[in-house]
């Protein structure tokens, strides 16, 4: 069984920092990609990031380029998000994700999900 588990939210002013981590168990993740997803209060769910686990190739949605940095440690099975220079409208639930997905921005490619960390970033 899959499992996910996200850590590292919190509340932080604007312009601050904060690392998001996935730790993943359950199976081999050697084809396999790893996401993270946002939800705003009142948003549908976007796609943030995401890195394949062999080769680790990366994407990164538009709104995010240049201040949040995917990376994975494949000794603990974990993925992380540095996320820089936030600002208010980063502010959302924040979901790690696992699949095989045709490219890496599409959602219904996932299969597993976690349960998600809060990130507020607020004065």
């Amino acid at each position: 069984q899959v499992q996910l588990v996200e850590s590292g939210g919190g509340l932080v002013q604007p312009g601050g920092s904060l690392r998001l981590s996935c730790a993943a168990s359950g199976r081999a993740f050697s084809s396999y990609a790893m996401g993270w997803f946002r939800q705003a209060p009142g948003k549908e769910r976007e796609f943030v990031a995401a890195v394949r686990w062999s080769g680790g190739s990366t994407t990164y949605a538009d709104s995010v380029k240049g201040r949040f940095t995917i990376s994975r440690d494949n000794a603990k099975i974990t993925v992380y998000l540095q996320m820089n220079s936030l600002k208010p409208e980063d502010t959302a639930v924040y979901y790690c994700a696992v699949g095989r997905p045709p490219w890496l921005g599409l959602e219904r490619g996932y299969d597993y999900w976690g349960q998600g960390t809060q990130v507020t970033v607020s004065s």
